[in-house]
């Protein structure tokens, strides 16, 4: 029966926490953009935008979360995505919080 939700509730959670779900695949390896949508796509069967992708990617550079470099590869240049330090205190945070939620359920 869990299966039967499981989709829906992965795609919501994708589609409401795209940051979060970003930083957690750059602080896996640093990644370029493109990937980052094939994968997304793949692993969560939803249609990433590129209008959805960069902004957010740009967002959370911008706030310190993450850094970009150029690279060349086969002649391509790519941006390629690092997490910081910040990014993973972020992240840190919100699994502490989740984790809270989770566990101070309080059914009085």
């Amino acid at each position: 029966m869990a299966e039967t939700y499981r989709k829906e509730l992965v795609q919501r959670i994708i589609k409401n926490l795209l940051d979060i779900q970003l930083l957690r695949m750059v602080q896996a390896q640093p990644v370029w953009g493109y990937k980052i949508k094939k994968k997304v796509e793949a692993n969560f069967q939803i249609k990433l935008r590129h209008g959805a992708l960069y902004p957010m990617l740009n967002s959370l550079e911008q706030k310190g979360f993450l850094t970009s470099q150029m690279q060349t590869t086969g002649g391509r240049a790519r941006k390629v995505y690092t997490i910081t330090k910040s990014g993973e205190e972020y992240l840190q945070s919100y699994y502490a919080i989740l984790k809270d939620q989770i566990e101070d359920v309080d059914l009085k």
